[in-house]
């Protein structure tokens, strides 16, 4: 994409009403590696495809544990994928020693949802440029 004065910042709008740095987002995710899910009534499996960028380079992990009934597959940006796979977590964690019971699939999805919006509305950070498949 062309860069211009527009994209510096997720809170500024170029003059065609566009997000610039929303845009950039949802490229990497269209540019990372294909993830699947499958589901029953008792069981969930994800597969992704590992690709290296380089033959020097290692593969990079995309499917991430979160909790013993919760796992993401990602697609997109890794390190992102991880800075959200650590907060996920860090809810399931507080989730279980506040209240004794495993975090709902439900409730973590609409809280990192909520925290992924949230960064398109403030000044201070760009938008994640990953996409989570969450099976459970």
């Amino acid at each position: 994409m062309f860069r211009n004065q527009y994209d510096t910042d997720v809170t500024v709008w170029s003059p065609e009403g566009r997000l610039l740095q929303v845009e950039y987002a949802m490229e990497s995710v269209k540019q990372g590696s294909a993830c699947v899910g499958l589901r029953s009534s008792t069981h969930a499996v994800i597969g992704a495809l590992k690709r290296s960028v380089s033959e020097l380079s290692s593969h990079q992990k995309k499917i991430l544990e979160i909790d013993d009934h919760i796992a993401v597959g990602i697609a997109g940006l890794t390190a992102d994928a991880r800075t959200l796979a650590k907060w996920m977590r860090n809810e399931c964690l507080n989730h279980k020693y506040v209240y004794g019971t495993p975090i709902s699939a439900n409730k973590l999805v609409t809280d990192l949802a909520d925290r992924h919006q949230r960064t398109t509305q403030t000044y201070v950070r760009r938008p994640y440029g990953v996409g989570l498949l969450v099976a459970s």
